[in-house]
């Protein structure tokens, strides 16, 4: 089972604490056993903020940064500071141009792998090409490449939020929104920092990824089509949340009242029914609500701004529904099928429709009886002979 190389060793007695599964030899037992949990799985070393466990002791200190917000490695260039040495070293390729990262299809390179993955898609039609998402969650049925990633996204669903502010005491359910949120305690404005410049227009973000996906609203490239309609999205994020339209799925719960949501955004608001939460404050009257939309409609009182005009008669209205409903005063949308007459509103049409019955009865020998009231949306009538 060993090869000549490992008897040499062994016999040599240079190196005698040897790995019965892999052969790689150590010189001392403590390296071996550290070793060994690669093959048995063992994770002894545990993160008392996340519980997250770890085969090694390096692993979980480097983890343990991310709570403590420690960030030891600096760019010289910049400032930036970074919780591993590797994220340094991608960051220090903005201001190198380093580009290692080339495609094998057109030539053109990248700084970092995962931006080249993202272009080969264009090549590829949109299908990775490490072939395959094989995570799946078991709420939504979106897919991952990484289980890290599938983690991630699955907080969503269960509202875990591991990574806690020592100053406020606030949790996130990322680790990166935790750093954008320590920015305020300790005297950095958030989002001040954007090294990632788009080559077209010169917007820039804070993130790489936020980069990435801007680009596509200058190529104009939807790589994600629905099978079902033909709509294309250019993320495959949107294309999953749109299909919901087609599937029915509804994978958020509310917990107090059991009602289903497509998605999760819609079920924060509906909470708020419950919990009688009210975030949005109006900075004039300190009136509060529950939407954004609503308190942005309540301050059109105190604005005087109506952004609804009429294109008939240039008139303007503080809501879209107030313009529809005015709109009807030039279309008259209802027309009686007896006579061809139009109104602008349904409740005239039925009025006006009992002049029709009237004859039709009359002419039949019978009397309306006018006193019974119709319901809603069609019209009711009791006969006297």
């Amino acid at each position: 089972l060993f090869t000549q190389k490992f008897w040499e060793k062994f016999y040599s007695e240079e190196i005698c604490h040897i790995c019965t599964e892999c052969g790689e030899s150590f010189e001392s037992f403590e390296v071996l056993v550290r070793h060994q949990r690669i093959h048995n799985g063992e994770k002894n070393y545990k993160c008392p903020n996340c519980g997250k466990s770890f085969g090694k002791r390096s692993n979980l200190i480097n983890h343990q940064k991310i709570h403590t917000g420690m960030k030891p490695y600096k760019c010289h260039e910049c400032g930036k500071s970074f919780i591993r040495s590797s994220a340094l070293i991608r960051h220090q390729r903005i201001h190198t141009r380093v580009k290692p990262y080339k495609c094998p299809d057109c030539g053109k390179s990248f700084s970092q792998n995962s931006r080249l993955l993202f272009h080969q898609r264009s090549h590829t039609g949109g299908k990775s090409h490490t072939g395959g998402k094989h995570h799946h969650c078991s709420d939504c049925g979106k897919s991952f490449s990484l289980r890290s990633t599938l983690i991630k996204h699955q907080r969503g669903h269960t509202g875990e939020k591991p990574y806690r502010c020592n100053e406020c005491g606030k949790s996130f359910n990322q680790s990166s929104h935790l750093h954008t949120h320590q920015k305020i305690h300790s005297g950095v404005k958030p989002y001040t920092y954007k090294p990632h410049n788009c080559p077209d227009c010169g917007k820039s973000f804070t993130n790489s990824s936020y980069l990435i996906r801007h680009r596509t609203s200058h190529t104009g490239e939807k790589l994600c089509k629905c099978t079902v309609c033909g709509k294309s999205f250019t993320q495959s994020s949107n294309l999953l949340k749109h299909q919901r339209i087609h599937t029915g799925l509804k994978p958020y719960t509310c917990p107090i009242c059991g009602e289903n949501f497509s998605f999760r955004s819609v079920l924060v608001r509906h909470q708020r029914i419950h919990t009688g939460n009210k975030p949005y404050n109006c900075p004039d009257c300190g009136k509060s609500f529950r939407e954004s939309s609503t308190l942005t409609r309540h301050q059109r009182t105190h604005t005087g701004e109506k952004p609804y005009k009429c294109h008939e008669c240039g008139k303007s209205f503080t809501r879209s529904s107030n313009l529809l409903s005015h709109q009807r005063t030039h279309m008259r949308p209802y027309t009686c099928f007896d006579c061809g007459k139009s109104f602008r509103q349904n409740a005239h049409l039925l009025k006006h429709e009992r002049v029709h019955t009237a004859e039709k009865l009359c002419k039949q020998g019978l009397e309306p009886n006018w006193n019974v009231s119709p319901k809603p949306g069609r019209a009711t009538y009791l006969f006297r002979t």
